[in-house]
Parts: C-alpha cells; sequence; structure tokens
C-alpha cells in the first residue's frame, strides 16, 4: 500500500514516488516533519519514547500508545484503535520527536485522545482499506446528489472511510446551521454503513483538499501550517497593499495566511515613521502626507492646493517638524529637507568581473531609421539598374576584349609561378 499523495496504482504500487509501498522518509505526503533526531542514540539507561504518530488520510494525524513495544519505523502501516472497530494508518513519526510535538500540541499522554495501536496491519486489513478507499469518489459524487435534491445549503468536500469500513466520515462546510436528519437518514440506507458528519472551516477544507497558491507553491495550510490565526484587512493597511479583494483572498475564499507572516516586522518598521494623519505646517502652507515608503524610510508630503507637487523627506526630518509645530514653530519650507536627499549619480560599487560589459557580445541593435534609408537606397539602385538596361542593351552586355585579356594575364601568371618554384626548391637544398 502506498502514500495516499501518491494515489497507488495496480498491485498496490505508487505511481508517483515509486517506492513499492515503502516511503521512509513520508516526504510525499501532507503535513511532513523532519525527524532531525533520527541519527542520535538515546542516553544510556533511558527507554525509547512508547508514543508515535499515525498520519491518516489528507494529514489527519494523531498520537498513539506503542503498549505492545512493536519495532516500528516510519512509514509502517498499523492498525489502532477506533470507535468502534479499528482504523488504518501509517506511522509518520516516531521517537523523542513526537515527545516534543505532544508537548507542543499540549497533547497529554494520560489522557483518554491517546489511543492504542492494536498490531501492524495484515494483508486483509489492507485490501478491506483499500476497498473503501476505492468506493469514496463513488460515494461523494452521489452524497452531493442527495444533498442538492434535499435543498440543503453545504457542501460536502471530502469523504473518508474507516480502515475496517464499518464508519464513514463526511467533511462539509457551511455558513449557516444545517438540519441534516433527513440527509443522515438517506446516506444510511443508501450507503449501508456507519455515518458521522463533521462541519470543518473554509481553511480547514483548503488544507484538505490542497492546491497551488499564487505564490507558485503548494498551500501553507496543507504542507506545514497549523495554527490558523484571524486575519484582518489591516494587515493589508500596514503593509501598504492595495485593499483588492481578489488578490488578498487564498483559495479558500478567506484573506491569506501569509498576511500575517511579516506583519510584526511592518509595524516595528512603524514605530519609527509619524501618522500619516498629521499634517506639517510650514510657512508656506500645511502639508498633507501623501505616500510613505517603508523599506528605505521615505515620505511624500504635497502643500494644499499643490496637489501635483510632492516633497520627498525622511522620516527623522519630518519627526523634527511635527515637534516644532508643537512648540508652535513653524518650519520655513519642505525643500530645505527635500534638498538633503538628492539623489546622487556616481555610481558606488564595482564590477568583479573586471568592469566588462555583460551584454559585450550582443548585436547592437539597428535604429529603423538606418534600415528604412538603406532599403530607399537599393530600391533606387534597382530602379536605375533597370531603366540603363532597357535603354542600351548593348552595353550591359560582356565586351569580348575584356574577356581576352583577363583569360592572358591569367596565363602570365601561372607561368611565373612555375618558374619561382624550381628555385626555391633549389635554394632549400642548398641549405
Amino acid at each position: 500500500m502506498g502514500c495516499s499523495s501518491c494515489s497507488s496504482g495496480k498491485d498496490g504500487q505508487p505511481k508517483g514516488c515509486k517506492n513499492n509501498g515503502t516511503c521512509g522518509t513520508d516526504g510525499c505526503n501532507k503535513l511532513t516533519v523532519f525527524d532531525w533526531l533520527a541519527n542520535m542514540s538515546l542516553p544510556s539507561g533511558v527507554a525509547p519514547f512508547h508514543c508515535v504518530e499515525v498520519r491518516f488520510k489528507n494529514g489527519r494525524k494523531s498520537f498513539f500508545k506503542n503498549t505492545e513495544n512493536l519495532s516500528l519505523s516510519i512509514g509502517d502501516i498499523v492498525a489502532t484503535e477506533a470507535s468502534p472497530g479499528h482504523d488504518v494508518g501509517i506511522v509518520s513519526l516516531t521517537g523523542e520527536l513526537v515527545r516534543i510535538q505532544m508537548k507542543k500540541k499540549k497533547v497529554d499522554i494520560d489522557s483518554d485522545d491517546v489511543r492504542k495501536i492494536y498490531r501492524k496491519a495484515s494483508q486483509k486489513d489492507i485490501d478491506i482499506w483499500q476497498k473503501a478507499r476505492d468506493r469514496e469518489k463513488q460515494i461523494q459524487v452521489r452524497s452531493r446528489e442527495i444533498a442538492i435534491r434535499l435543498n440543503l445549503q453545504m457542501k460536502i468536500s471530502d469523504i473518508e472511510f474507516q480502515g475496517d469500513e464499518s464508519k464513514c466520515t463526511f467533511y462539509y462546510t457551511a455558513e449557516e446551521r444545517v438540519d441534516f436528519r433527513q440527509l443522515i437518514k438517506e446516506f444510511a440506507q443508501e450507503f449501508s454503513t456507519r455515518i458521522e458528519m463533521r462541519q470543518i472551516g473554509f481553511r480547514q477544507e483548503a488544507a484538505r483538499l490542497g492546491g497551488i497558491g499564487s505564490c507558485g507553491r503548494e498551500l501553507c495550510c496543507s504542507t506545514w501550517l497549523t495554527d490558523f490565526r484571524s486575519v484582518n484587512t489591516s494587515a493589508a493597511r500596514y503593509q501598504q497593499l492595495s485593499l483588492n479583494p481578489q488578490k488578498l483572498a487564498g483559495q479558500c475564499g478567506k484573506l491569506k495566511c501569509c498576511l500575517n507572516y511579516e506583519l510584526d516586522a511592518y509595524i516595528d518598521a512603524l514605530k519609527e515613521f509619524p501618522k500619516t494623519e498629521v499634517k506639517l505646517q510650514t510657512e508656506k502652507g500645511t502639508a498633507v502626507c501623501q505616500k510613505i515608503d517603508i523599506f528605505k524610510g521615505y515620505l511624500w508630503y504635497a502643500y494644499e492646493g499643490e496637489w501635483m507637487n510632492w516633497h520627498k523627506i525622511s522620516a527623522d526630518h519630518a519627526n523634527e517638524i511635527i515637534e516644532a509645530n508643537k512648540k508652535n514653530e513653524k518650519v520655513l519650507g519642505l525643500e530645505e529637507f527635500a534638498s538633503e536627499l538628492l539623489e546622487d549619480t556616481k555610481v558606488d560599487f564595482e564590477n568583479v568581473v573586471g568592469q566588462d560589459s555583460l551584454t559585450r557580445f550582443d548585436q547592437p541593435k539597428r535604429s529603423k531609421r538606418r534600415r528604412n534609408k538603406n532599403r530607399n537606397r537599393n530600391k533606387k539602385k534597382v530602379t536605375a539598374d533597370t531603366a540603363a538596361k532597357k535603354q542600351n542593351p548593348q552595353k550591359t552586355k560582356e565586351n569580348p576584349s575584356n574577356t581576352n585579356t583577363k583569360n592572358s594575364n591569367r596565363k602570365k601568371n601561372n607561368q611565373r609561378n612555375k618558374k619561382r618554384k624550381p628555385q626555391q626548391r633549389k635554394n632549400n637544398d642548398k641549405s
């Protein structure tokens, strides 16, 4: 049995990684964790940690106790405790790193949520599990048809069978409360199994289904992100982004989680900037902030009534003007501070490659004017030659006297070369 993300083909061999059913690194699945403690041996007298992490369909993971002291490694298929019956999953993490993960996720070892591992899955368990997984696509289509027929405002995004095929979990999203009592009855009659309905959020739906983001990489929620924090439009305002919902929204329809990644850095940088609502009082008039550059530390101000003329000043100069205005003092104008920020056109770096241009081998582009001039000249020459041929056709013919003189000159040159060759040979023999 191969990885769930590899979509196993015939004989249980996955199509993607071609590892014949044993993925030792668990690197081709969702929410993978690198075991950086795998090569480190335990101190003497310390027993190995008896809990392991087991992964199920679409990144669903749980911690289980290895009460039978089985020799488990990453990629082993095990049968775990479930209610009712048993479930089948793949071991994704073992050793001391499981202890760290449980501490990070605040999972108590002695709690009822941490269940037991029965055994390593036999071939019979794997066959039943694979048969149940093959039914999921067909049941998902049929369940959506039943939900549409009952006019329920919900979306069934994913279906997961238990390993022993005794229970089927339906994951759905809905904006409002849904009364699905009649839906469960029809599902039980249609699929003849135990039904469990589980509502998830839109972000969790995107994490389960996966996809490619606008950055060109896989979605963060389906690869490593597990903590779904709320994202507000203020995060986009702090980063000077345009409030365009089509660009700021992810595949889940909500604001992108990556808006929070650099938010703290932007907030720390903006502490040195004055508030954009504060106006600068000068003798030439009041200046209003039009734009800021957080990376370079510049602000652009314009006088009231002269909105087309912007003056660039630094954040320190703007703070100085504001402090002076608090003391009822006015500055002459923004031009004094803007003149200090004139850009120096001198190049302050050197080329390591011997000051050679990278485009020195490229052919220079010819201007269109020269091409047009050359074309016009060629056209004029062609027209002049054709006109001359029509007027004097005899002159254009080759003169036989000229051809005779050319042939005679060629014969003379050949005779001279023949005479020189033997003389050169004699001189070489003497030497």
